[in-house]
């Protein structure tokens, strides 16, 4: 029996390794691909230095250490709403936290861990404006949001059918014109506009009128099937609310005045 000489040996075991690493399993790869958003302060933010911050970061950081992962070894991709479950199908990315309401239809493409968090469609307004209070106000003011949003479709349809409604490319373009007096109001998830509110630079500027004009569960989205990695997730996000760490992320990323429910059950494995 001829034994193989060292050199061979070492490209046998590159070539396993290289194998191995082309199955798409971020374990290997000794790295774990995450998908959150990039623009949401409070929720996900890519800031100027390269840092993440943003409650689903938060969350995300520490769902990855129970899977295994320290910081130094999460890679953050940017995922746009339209996007997601695309991104898990082709396995760019492990799992998704990016402010990712749960539904019917998502759920036919990808599973959900959790929940772990639930928002509400709010109104932002400046914050010495007293003649917005509720939705119906809207009828004789303008209003911003994010093009295409259900958040704007649902209050033109349903709410304030008469409300000027300017949409713009994205949340922090409505910022702008909200502060600029473009517009008297913009909507979508409270917890979006509480991050914009407590960003620093804006403290004071703007108020959250309170109302609930939706109910958004936010979960992690994993591919479809994945039912262990989903398992795995809840058992970290358990863990998370049972330690004060998912109560502490909410106080940091949304500010003191922020008023957040207890965090939701987690749903069993289905």
């Amino acid at each position: 029996m001829k034994v193989p000489q060292a050199g061979a040996v070492a490209a046998v075991i590159v070539l396993a390794l290289t194998a191995t690493g082309c199955t798409g399993e971020d374990e290997d790869k000794g790295t774990l691909s995450i998908g959150i958003k990039f623009d949401q302060p409070g929720i996900g933010l890519r800031e100027a230095d390269g840092t993440y911050t943003g409650f689903d970061v938060d969350v995300a950081t520490y769902v990855a250490k129970e899977l295994g992962y320290k910081p130094d070894r999460i890679e953050f991709k940017q995922v746009y709403s339209n996007d997601r479950e695309l991104l898990l199908q082709y396995n760019e990315v492990r799992f998704v936290v990016a402010s990712y309401s749960i539904n019917d239809k998502r759920k036919e493409k990808v599973d959900f861990a959790g929940p772990y968090f639930v928002a509400h469609q709010d109104l932002m307004t400046r914050a010495g404006d007293t003649s917005i209070n509720k939705a119906e106000d809207l009828n004789s003011k303008s209003l911003c949001s994010v093009t295409g949003s259900t958040s704007a479709e649902n209050l033109k349809k349903n709410l304030a059918p008469k409300a000027g409604l300017l949409e713009l490319a994205s949340y922090s373009d409505c910022v702008v014109a909200l502060q600029d007096s473009r517009v008297d109001a913009m909507t979508t998830d409270n917890s979006i506009l509480a991050g914009y509110a407590a960003r620093k630079g804006n403290e004071g500027k703007f108020k959250l009128t309170g109302q609930t004009l939706s109910n958004e569960n936010y979960g992690i989205g994993v591919k479809k099937g994945d039912k262990d990695l989903q398992g795995k997730i809840n058992d970290a996000l358990r863990k998370m609310v049972k330690d004060g760490s998912w109560e502490a992320a909410v106080k940091k990323n949304f500010g003191p005045d922020y008023k957040y429910e207890p965090a939701p059950a987690v749903a069993a494995v289905s």
